[in-house]
């Protein structure tokens, strides 16, 4: 038995730059899409013209780039709504959609009478009894309608990919509006009349979104079209357990990538948070579309660490090979070659750092010297060239039988002499790049 690959679509608002909750839910649409072959959708959701700009359209695709996902489609829209006009015709010719009259102080004001009486606050439909000559009143009045979806009786019901079986009563909730007294549309009517269109089979996406389904689901059979299968993921929070909202401007994919995080530690970090993998560096994207897997993911609230984060992309440096970031060295011009690369890579929290090393090696440094007469007497001994990784055991190997000298002693000033670093990679490493002329000016306290 074939099964039909898999349709998904990420749909941001272009009216900012993309923070971590975005990229995670972006990230498990690309992962699922790629595993099972399917296809996925960039669908910028871009109706609010007031607030959506190109810019951040460009915005949000630079940062999907930067992560490593490419869509197979790209939608707009913006630039479907007669899409969404016809929709909305077919809704109330179907009479599943009807115009209310309410002004947001009235609707206010029953909504408190309610609560304070102890009932759910839920609309109680006044506006289907208006008569024809009623809402000519109010129009004549100056008001405008919205137009309220008409939900049906009885649960409604989905197996979540993540969470289960699910259910909401249709009781429990009031009719929704999908259209405002503008004629613009709120976000369920163009999203799911979206969905449609581009045959979506998967909404992947996070919990906050749980208790719009079933309306969507309501929508989507009005319509006459099955739902997608739904899965809701758990909302990342910080390390203290609060929600990232009021910090999602810090945590833009666009500030990350100023910061110098890997895009591979951000993908890897949140492919696995809250789910039962563990968080380990990755090479490519490759083993987090192998193990994406909507069963591991667990119900509880996610994690995330900016210190976790920042540990990870340095682990996800120190295992890079040198064609990984090869091109990337060579456009800072810290490009030294493969030997330069696995010499240093161990030591680097942000690949920026490796420009500290090439001036280390190929530029001017100004020698510490903590013990002149012995560095000179280092000098006096250095070998001849060649040199390579054996060099140095074998030079201060001599130094420590002539001088009696061993462990920090022996090693911490010619350490500070050659580098001026009180840390760093392994010297063994390092020697033989400096090269002889350098470390034996170096020795004997002259800049070089």
């Amino acid at each position: 038995m074939s099964v039909v690959p898999p349709v998904v679509r990420f749909a941001p608002s272009p009216t900012g730059r993309l923070h971590v909750g975005n990229a995670r839910a972006a990230l498990f649409n690309w992962l699922f899409a790629r595993r099972h072959g399917g296809a996925f959708v960039l669908r910028l959701d871009d109706t609010d013209r007031a607030r959506s700009t190109d810019a951040f359209a460009r915005g949000i695709q630079d940062d999907l780039r930067w992560l490593g996902l490419t869509w197979d489609r790209l939608e707009s829209q913006a630039a479907r709504v007669e899409h969404h006009a016809a929709a909305r015709d077919r809704l109330i010719a179907a009479g599943r959609l009807y115009p209310c009259y309410e002004t947001a102080t009235e609707l206010d004001f029953r909504r408190k009478r309610l609560i304070a009486s102890g009932k759910p606050p839920v609309y109680d439909r006044a506006a289907l009894r208006l008569t024809d000559a009623d809402r000519a009143r109010l129009e004549a009045e100056g008001r405008r309608p919205h137009w309220r979806f008409r939900l049906g009786a009885g649960d409604v019901a989905w197996d979540d990919l993540v969470r289960g079986a699910q259910h909401v009563d249709g009781a429990s909730q009031s009719d929704p509006v999908l259209v405002r007294e503008d004629g613009t549309y709120l976000y369920t009517l163009p999203s799911v009349v979206d969905d449609i269109d581009f045959a979506i089979t998967h909404v992947i996406r996070g919990e906050d979104h749980v208790t719009n389904t079933a309306t969507q689901i309501q929508l989507f059979n009005a319509l006459g079209a099955p739902p997608p299968a739904f899965a809701h993921l758990p909302l990342l929070t910080d390390a203290a357990g609060g929600g990232l909202s009021k910090r999602a401007g810090s945590l833009s994919l666009g500030d990350l990538r100023e910061d110098g995080i890997e895009p591979l530690a951000v993908a890897g970090l949140l492919a696995r948070l809250g789910t039962a993998d563990p968080v380990v560096p990755v090479s490519s994207l490759r083993p987090l579309i192998d193990g994406v897997d909507f069963g591991r993911a667990g119900r509880a609230a996610a994690r995330f660490s900016e210190d976790d984060l920042r540990q990870l992309s340095a682990r996800t440096l120190h295992q890079a090979g040198y064609d990984d970031v090869r091109a990337r060295l060579a456009s800072m011009g810290a490009d030294l070659g493969e030997t330069f690369w696995l010499a240093v890579r161990g030591n680097l929290s942000k690949l920026d750092d490796a420009s500290q090393w090439v001036a280390v090696i190929g530029g001017v440094t100004v020698p510490v010297v903590e013990d002149a007469p012995f560095l000179l007497a280092a000098a006096e001994a250095l070998p001849a060239e060649p040199w390579d990784e054996t060099t140095w055991k074998t030079w201060t190997g001599a130094l420590a039988g002539a001088s009696g000298r061993k462990g920090k002693a022996l090693f911490h000033p010619l350490r500070l002499a050659l580098t001026a670093c009180e840390n760093g990679p392994e010297m063994a490493r390092l020697l033989p790049l400096i090269g002889r002329v350098r470390v034996e000016a170096r020795l004997r306290g002259r800049t070089a």
